[in-house]
């Protein structure tokens, strides 16, 4: 189980990000897992066709509807959705296990998955989820991101500018908002949440004994 700088034993958490497409948070999301070891990316699987550039088992496991519906009848995803008429999921097993071994994972999903994680950990009663949405500056600034990536169809731009109202709409959702003005700047917010987060109380699950110990070589000092 991984340890913080206080050498104390913690759970994993899971991170999540959610924007609407186009306001930097798979940028934010690679800079965070390059700048952070100890961070992990859960590799979601999708019904859609691979982009230019994405690797088949790194930015997403690419699977036919198919495939998607027989795994969701496995119960094999935390949370699954669809997203402009292509399923997207998260393997359960493999966060499990990070978490447990108290590495932490990042998500990149949208308020859909991000509301099923948390009634999931409701009915768990646990507290392994710590979410942050991210905000564009402007509408304008948007659209400007969405049409200099390139890669989408001029109509799947304007499918996207439409829905980026729906999504932001479930902002309050969150426990944290980070207005993506400036990607250092928001990089550095994110990771200032993650280290905070770490450091909470009740997810140091080695602290216990930590204080035990450190009380009991206290008092044999007097």
């Amino acid at each position: 189980m991984n340890e913080p700088r206080t050498g104390v034993p913690r759970r994993g958490l899971m991170l999540v990000l959610s924007s609407p497409s186009g306001t930097g948070k798979t940028t934010i999301a690679r800079a965070l897992l390059e700048a952070d070891p100890a961070v992990e990316m859960s590799v979601s699987v999708t019904s859609r066709a691979p982009r230019n550039g994405e690797v088949d088992g790194k930015d997403y496991t690419f699977v036919t509807a198919d495939e998607f519906a027989a795994m969701r009848e496995r119960d094999e995803f935390l949370e699954w959705a669809l997203v402009f008429d292509n399923f997207y999921g998260t393997p359960q097993k493999p966060v499990e296990e990070a978490l447990s071994s108290g590495r932490d994972v990042l998500f990149d999903i949208d308020w859909q998955g991000a509301s099923k994680l948390r009634d999931r950990e409701e009915k768990q009663n646990r507290a392994d989820l710590v979410t942050i949405f991210l905000l564009p500056p402007s509408a304008s600034a948007l659209e400007d991101r969405l049409k200099e990536r390139a890669q989408d169809p001029e109509d799947v731009v304007r499918r996207r500018m439409a829905g980026a109202s729906n999504e932001i709409q479930h902002w309050d959702a969150y426990d944290y908002v980070v207005v993506n003005r400036d990607v250092e700047a928001s990089l550095a917010a994110v990771r200032a949440i993650l280290e905070a987060e770490r450091h909470k109380r009740d997810r140091q699950v080695g602290l216990t004994d930590f204080v035990g110990v450190l009380q009991r070589d206290l008092q044999h000092d007097l």
